[in-house]
Order: C-alpha cells, then structure tokens, then sequence
C-alpha cells in the first residue's frame, strides 16, 4: 500500500451530484474537526505531525531498529527528517515525548543538525552516554538543551557533551550528578549561556558556582588559569544543590555571584537574603576567609569592578545599536529571548523605570532582580532596598525564625510593601495559621496572577473567603494546608441569596486545595462544613477554570459538584443569543481524590465539559471498582481510580 496518493488517482471521475454529494450540515462537519486540548481546531501542520507520529513506529522507526541501530554508528542519517524545518522536528519530538512514545530509534532519527531546541525532561531514562556522543556530534547548533532528570549520566560524559556545543543559551540539568569540573566547562565553552538550571545537583557546593561569574578555573593539572569574563547569564536556579564547607559559604557564594552577573534577573540560589544585605551594608570583610580559600578575588574588588562598570552602560548603549542587526537575525530565525534578554537589550531599556536603573543607594547599587526564590522574611527589607523591581518572590517562613508566627505574617506584609502594585506571582511556605497571611495579601494582593501557600493550617474559621477577595487577578491558585484540628460544630446554611455578595475570580485557570492526610484513614474527617461556601464561590464564578485539583477535603464534594452542575445546565439550556460562559465548561484536568464524589456526579461533570481529558477519582470510598469499568472509557476521557 503506497505511503502516499496521487491527487488524481481516481481516473479522473467526477464527484455524481446528489445527496452525497451536497454540503453536509455545520453540526456533522465539527463533529468530524479534530480539537486540541484548547478547544480549538487543530491546524493543517499539527495533524500533519499527528499523523506522523502515529506511522513513525511502524515505518521510519521499525526499519532503523531493525536493519541500522544496533549495527552501525552513524554521524548523520540520511532520511525523511532531514528535510524538515528544525521548528517541525522540535515539535515532533515535543510531540512524542507528551504521548510517551519516542524511542531510542526515534530519538536517533531526529537528532538532525538544524535542531535548535531539544528537551528530554519527559522521558529522562533515554539520555545515555552514547546518546549524548549523538548529540554532541549532530546537533553542535542547539540552543535550548534540557537534559533534567538524567540522573545516570556520567560528570565526565556531560562536560565532553557541552563542550561541543558553544552555541547553547539554554541549559538546564536539574536533578544530574553534575559537579565543579561541568560548570567549569560550561564557564570556557558555553559563553552565549543566558539560562542556567542546576537545581537538585547534590554534588555541587555553593562555591562552586563561582565560576559562572568569572573567576580563575582550575585546570585539571590543578594549576590555576586566568580567569574568563562573566557569562551573560539572565537567570540561574539552584536551589537544593550539596552542602557548603564552612557556615556562611551560601551567603558569600550567592553574593559574589549577585556582583559578577550584572545581567541576572532570575535567581533562585540559597543565602540570597543574607547576601544582598551583606552587600548593602558593604560588610565584604567577613567574606575574606572564603574568597582566599577558594582563589577568587574578594567581595570589595568585585564590587568596585562592578560600580566602574556603571560608568560604561553609554558605551555597551552605543555598541548594542551595532549588535541589534544580529539579534534580529537570530529571532528570525526563530529564537526569541525576550524572558532572558541580553545585557545589551537591557541597556537600552534601563530608562522605563526603577526595575532598570542604576541608582545611587547607601550600598551605591540597584540589582536588576526581578524574579528571586529561597527568601526568609527577615531579608525581605534588604532585599526591597537593592531590588525594587521584583515582580515574583518565593517566601519560606519557619515559626523558629522570630517571636512567632503572627510576627512572622506581619514582617511579611511589611516586607512586601517595597512591591505593592507590582508583584504578580507570591509563593509562601508557612507553617502557622492562614488568617495571619491575610494582612500581606491585602497589600499585595491586588496585582498577583499567581498565589502558592504552602504547608499553613486552617480552622473553621479561616478567612479564605477574604483571601480570594484580596486577589481578584488571579491566575494560578494553588494552596496546600493542614485541615483544622477542630470540628465545626454546626453547617452553616447555603442560601442563594448570599451570591451577590462572594467574591469571584472571573480569571482563574488552575485551582488546586490540597489537604495533609492521614494514610491509615480512608475518609477525611469532615471538620470545616463551611468550605462548602467557598468551594461554590471558586467553581460558580471561575467560568475559565481548565485544571482543578481537590484532594482530601475536610467538607463534603458532591453536593457542592451537582448545585455548580445544576446552575451550568440552567445555562446552558437558557435560549440566550449571548450566554454566559458555563461554570466547569473548560475543565480539561479534574483530580478529586478522597472526596465523597459518586460516579453519577463525575459522568454529568464529563458530559458537561466537553474538553475533559482525565479525571482522577482515586481513593473515593463511594465509587466502587464495577462503577469505575463501566465509566473508565466514557467520552474518551481516561478516569483513573485506585
């Protein structure tokens, strides 16, 4: 049977006129439209590569594992992928990797020299020794490397694999036995990085990042070598890397790297509290110690290095206009770094505002951080003094750091004063009660798209009503607590009437309430009647919701499912030209795991949502293992149940 077929291969007959021949209805054509996960009509190219992807392990692949793999090593293979753009075979792989169906043949086939961007994150057990000698060989023009989660790669073979490929300006390697020697590598070879992710990198101390911001390398005779200017880096994370030598080391480690990478804006690396008020108060003594022992200059010259270097931003300005030619080539074709610009592109930006400028401040500098993780609640002035453009904090807060933790909510809020306006995204991890984080959030609550609450408790009587009224932009909701500890004591009554008054969050996409339980209980103890209310108010008056997540509720689930379901069939049946959007019409992920959710409930919510993809209903003591077979391939919609 041919691969493909010619468009005139019916010998030449015209379509007869008649009934099957006429235009079919609009209904019957959008049932047979394939939609994307969206909603929206698949495009022409998207169900080329869908295609593709469904015949790549019968034809392309079978024949290479076949006859070609495991029998020869090639540096290039000649094949129908060569000859796609290099944004079509990213995509592919994208692709299989997403459905979990790229091999190893299939790997190999497209690892073509025109890639730019290649992510393994997703199937992490693919990234061998060999299939790095492939990468390294083929694809020396990559961009955008992610190799996360790779655990079973050697140090060695990584630094030869990066040392092959200086174009990189994306790197992540998260969770990788990657040690000094590969940043070393990456600080000589890889000089166009802008993007650096070592997070989860237990063999890597704090000090060994120093070389990122250009100090002397050691070579591997042990004899110390000149040292390279700074990488352009715009963002480098790594936060839960190994253990420093000395108390301290993570202070001094972060601040150095905060003087010598004049262009970071994301950071998210241990001490940086601590190291930007070293640097405010020019305390650079006490660093001296470490500075010595590991052969680098100290904090002072770095420093006076980095207040020379103010004087020069006219001239990169002057020289960022000659560049500018360049740039532009480069996201033609088809690289864009407008979330990690070039030192360049923010000099000529520092006039919009005090995010980029370089103003004169006790310690006679302004960071331009704008996005910083690993923060306690004590730096949050110091912080707020250096960089006064931040628009996204992650917080860990600890009852032990202070009085307690009501002292703690309020050095937060005061904290976060410095950005009111103008932070969008607050993650806080706080082990003491919701209400005392209402305060903060009612200063800053106001612009936030995005909110993360981790590990607070909760009583019947938490404000969390309040806490949705002070965020009204959000995005993302995402609050992870321990239930109350005391029953409520009597249900508070539904009426209505009350909906005028709750307030809604018209923008939310993703909603996920997440309680601590105990794994020896099937069922929550139901101890905070009164979330029911809240629960309504986020599922009623979130019409664009597409990812809910609803684990261990201490509150009854269904009934407060079936009034939402009710009121979106009321509207849905309404003969309105212009209707509202639909409560839980969007959904696309549901996980509602040790509700009391009946499967009754979950067919209405699939037939409701015609975008329902997987829905999780594990652990829910009310759907029995028959129900759940007879539900598991409704609509198509994969239900998993434990």
């Amino acid at each position: 049977m041919p691969l493909f077929r010619a468009l005139d291969e019916g010998g030449g007959t015209k379509a007869r006129p008649g009934r099957r021949g006429r235009v079919k209805s609009k209904d019957w054509m959008r049932s047979c439209l394939r939609t994307d996960e969206d909603g929206s009509v698949l495009s022409l190219t998207r169900l080329c590569l869908l295609s593709l992807a469904d015949n790549m392990k019968d034809v392309w692949v079978k024949d290479y594992a076949d006859n070609y793999m495991d029998h020869y090593s090639f540096r290039y293979i000649m094949g129908p992928f060569n000859l796609l753009p290099g944004d079509l075979v990213e995509e592919l792989t994208c692709l299989l990797c997403t459905r979990k169906q790229l091999s190893r043949a299939a790997l190999h086939l497209l690892l073509v020299p025109q890639l730019r961007r290649l992510s393994l994150e997703l199937c992490p057990g693919l990234v061998t020794s060999a299939l790095c000698g492939h990468i390294a060989a083929r694809c020396q023009g990559l961009w955008s490397l992610d190799l996360s989660g790779a655990q079973q790669l050697p140090s060695k073979v990584l630094s030869e694999t990066l040392h092959r490929l200086p174009a990189l300006r994306s790197l992540s390697l998260a969770g990788l036995p990657c040690d000094r020697y590969v940043i070393m590598t990456i600080a000589r070879c890889c000089r166009l990085l802008r993007h650096l992710n070592v997070s989860r990198c237990h063999l890597l101390s704090p000090a060994a990042l120093l070389p990122l911001g250009g100090s002397a390398s050691c070579s591997s005779s042990g004899s110390l070598s000149p040292a390279l200017p700074a990488l352009p880096l715009c963002s480098l994370l790594a936060l839960d890397i190994g253990f420093e030598e000395q108390e301290g080391d993570s202070v001094v480690a972060a601040a150095y790297l905060l003087l010598s990478l004049p262009c970071l804006e994301r950071l998210a690396v241990e001490g940086v509290g601590q190291a930007c008020f070293l640097i405010k108060c020019r305390d650079f003594s006490q660093a001296d110690e470490f500075t010595d022992r590991e052969g680098v200059q100290r904090l002072e010259d770095v420093w006076r290095e980095r207040m020379q270097g103010r004087g020069s931003w006219r001239r990169k300005k002057e020289r960022a206009a000659a560049d500018r030619e360049q740039e532009d080539e480069e996201e033609e074709e088809g690289l864009s770094w407008k979330g990690y610009p070039s030192e360049s592109e923010e000099d000529t930006s520092r006039d919009e505002g005090p995010s980029c400028s370089e103003n004169q401040t006790q310690s006679g500098l302004i960071l331009r951080l704008k996005e910083v993780k690993g923060i306690t609640c004590h730096c949050l002035d110091h912080l707020g003094q250096l960089c006064p453009g931040i628009y996204s904090i992650s917080v860990n807060i600890d009852n032990h750091e202070d009085a307690g933790a009501r002292n703690q909510g309020s050095l937060l809020a005061t904290g976060l004063q410095a950005w009111s306006g103008q932070l969008q995204s607050l993650s806080v991890h706080f082990p003491g009660p919701l209400e005392d984080l209402h305060p903060a959030l009612q200063v800053a609550g106001s612009s936030m798209v995005s909110l993360t609450l981790e590990g607070v408790t909760t009583s019947p009587h938490s404000p969390l009503l309040e806490v949705i009224r002070a965020c009204p932009r959000l995005i993302d909701l995402l609050i992870s607590a321990e239930p109350p500890t005391t029953a409520q004591e009597e249900e508070v009554e539904w009426d209505q009437q009350d909906d005028q008054d709750l307030p809604q969050l018209p923008y939310l996409r993703a909603l996920t309430l997440n309680f601590s339980y105990e794994h020896s209980r099937m069922k929550p103890i139901m101890s905070w009647m009164s979330l029911k209310k809240v629960l309504r108010c986020l599922l009623a008056g979130s019409p664009l919701l597409e990812k809910l997540s609803l684990v261990s509720l201490p509150c009854p689930l269904n009934c407060v499912l079936q009034d939402v379901l009710h009121v979106s069939y009321l509207l849905g049946s309404a003969d309105s030209t212009v209707s509202p959007p639909m409560p839980l019409g969007r959904l696309q992920h549901v996980d509602l795991l040790r509700t009391d959710v009946i499967m009754a409930t979950v067919k209405s919510l699939m037939q409701q949502s015609k975008r329902l993809k997987r829905v999780d209903v594990s652990y829910c003591w009310q759907i029995s293992q028959l129900e759940w077979s007879n539900c598991k391939t409704f609509q198509k919609v994969q239900v998993v149940w434990v």
